[in-house]
């Protein structure tokens, strides 16, 4: 009996009542349109006793079977995962137009931060903005960001701001937005020509919000915060970067579940709160301060308190972000 290979560019012509051996990954002959498993085939010298018979084109991939040619492979806003990629080798793709990751800067402010393994001495703490903001641009595979930081001073921080936006499409500066009388970063960022977009979001966490623009570069003055600088990012910062980066679904996604408690908001601001959402049920987590980032750590869900709901009772519903 003849056998054709993988790979093998030839055409057996069959006749009626003859069959070729055929492994998998082979061009099936012209003649022939059937391949039955040879766990299903008893052979006896050159004869073939068929024990299931099967249904016309079992098991054989026609050609176009995955796409037709002129089709178009993959749509603008399809996101080059590993499957992706591997389909587009698949089909002989080696270019594809894909959108330029933006440049970001992330630049830190405040007198009281030391860096992680530094002795802390008293009125300072550790500085974690800057690697919670790098791994949330990692995750959008931003890996290549510039990071800088100063102290609470005029002069080095409008210097510091002015370097990020020579080098960035995104710039995220942390702290010093307040109205504090070491608060520098608005005026630093006016002394730069950053035209202010918005200042100050009716919302908590991260109400002293900063946005401005200054030619093509966008920038972001969060809160410092920890809590209050991630959910700013994961709310405003967050759909401007996948925009940039042609996602077609750029906030993050949301949902509808039952309140596990008694939710009060009497505070007249949009509440961004962590919580635990399963089984259709959301649980407010402990530990909700603006400087506290366990309960972000533990979390799988923002749950959303709009500004004019002043109570949702055990049972409602309550809308939360999907982390």
């Amino acid at each position: 009996m003849d056998e054709i290979q993988a790979g093998s560019a030839r055409n057996v012509s069959l006749k009626r009542g003859e069959a070729v051996r055929i492994f998998t990954g082979a061009r099936v002959p012209d003649s022939a349109d059937t391949v039955i498993m040879q766990e299903h085939v008893q052979r006896q010298g050159n004869q073939l006793n068929i024990k299931i018979l099967p249904h016309k084109y079992a098991n054989v991939r026609p050609i176009g079977e995955q796409i037709n040619a002129g089709e178009i492979a993959l749509t603008k806003g399809v996101e080059l995962n590993e499957a992706a990629i591997g389909f587009l080798a698949s089909i002989g793709a080696t270019r594809v137009n894909v959108y330029k990751r933006p440049k970001v800067s992330i630049l830190i402010t405040g007198n009281e931060l030391q860096q992680s393994g530094d002795q802390l001495e008293d009125g300072q703490v550790y500085e974690s903005n800057s690697i919670t903001l790098k791994m949330a641009l990692k995750r959008l595979g931003i890996n290549k960001v510039n990071t800088a930081m100063v102290g609470d001073d005029l002069a080095q921080t409008t210097e510091a701001i002015k370097k990020c936006i020579a080098q960035s499409d995104v710039v995220l500066i942390s702290g010093g937005i307040s109205v504090g009388d070491y608060d520098f970063v608005k005026q630093a960022l006016e002394a730069n020509g950053v035209s202010e977009v918005f200042y100050k979001v009716n919302q908590r966490p991260g109400k002293p919000l900063w946005f401005g623009v200054k030619d093509k570069t966008k920038v972001f003055a969060l809160p410092g915060n920890p809590a209050s600088s991630l959910s700013c990012f994961y709310i405003y910062v967050l759909p401007l970067l996948k925009a940039q980066l042609g996602h077609r679904d750029c906030h993050l996604p949301s949902g509808e579940a039952f309140a596990a408690d008694d939710i009060d908001n009497k505070s007249g601001k949009t509440l961004f709160l962590k919580g635990m959402v399963e089984n259709e049920q959301a649980t407010l987590l402990s530990g909700q301060a603006s400087s506290m980032l366990k309960s972000f750590a533990v979390c799988n869900a923002i749950l959303v308190i709009p500004s004019h709901v002043t109570f949702i009772k055990k049972g409602e519903k309550i809308t939360y972000l999907k982390l």
